[in-house]
């Protein structure tokens, strides 16, 4: 569990696994993880087509188990870590913006899942 909230939170590794594919790439970022703390991930496609920055504040952050917070349009979003007998688990919940299609955010975040997950089973 502590490589994986480490991997999670600390903005050198969010940089290297923060994409839905490896077209995309998050150049900067920064990361407080605590109640009331900030974030900002710059999330950009490589090729300079386009981009974001994702960013918001925390509204409750209990340590290997809980992470929610609030973007900064006001959507809200959940994070929890269960341990497993395989690993851990990471189920994240979130509120579509209203500007894409719901399934394509899904399909988004499920690739920075995917990325994530194959980035912390390469450091093990």
């Amino acid at each position: 569990m502590d490589l994986v909230w480490s991997c999670w939170t600390d903005p050198a590794h969010i940089k290297q696994w923060n994409s839905p594919s490896a077209d995309w790439h998050t150049p900067y970022a920064v990361n407080d993880v605590r109640t009331g703390g900030k974030f900002l991930f710059v999330m950009e496609a490589k090729d300079g087509s386009g981009g974001f920055d994702f960013e918001g504040s925390y509204d409750e952050v209990s340590f290997h188990e809980r992470i929610s917070y609030t973007t900064t349009d006001g959507r809200k979003a959940t994070n929890l870590f269960t341990a497993t007998p395989a690993g851990t688990r990471i189920t994240e919940t979130f509120e579509p913006n209203q500007h894409d299609p719901a399934a394509m955010q899904r399909d988004f975040v499920a690739g920075v899942l995917t990325t994530f997950k194959n980035y912390v089973e390469s450091l093990v």
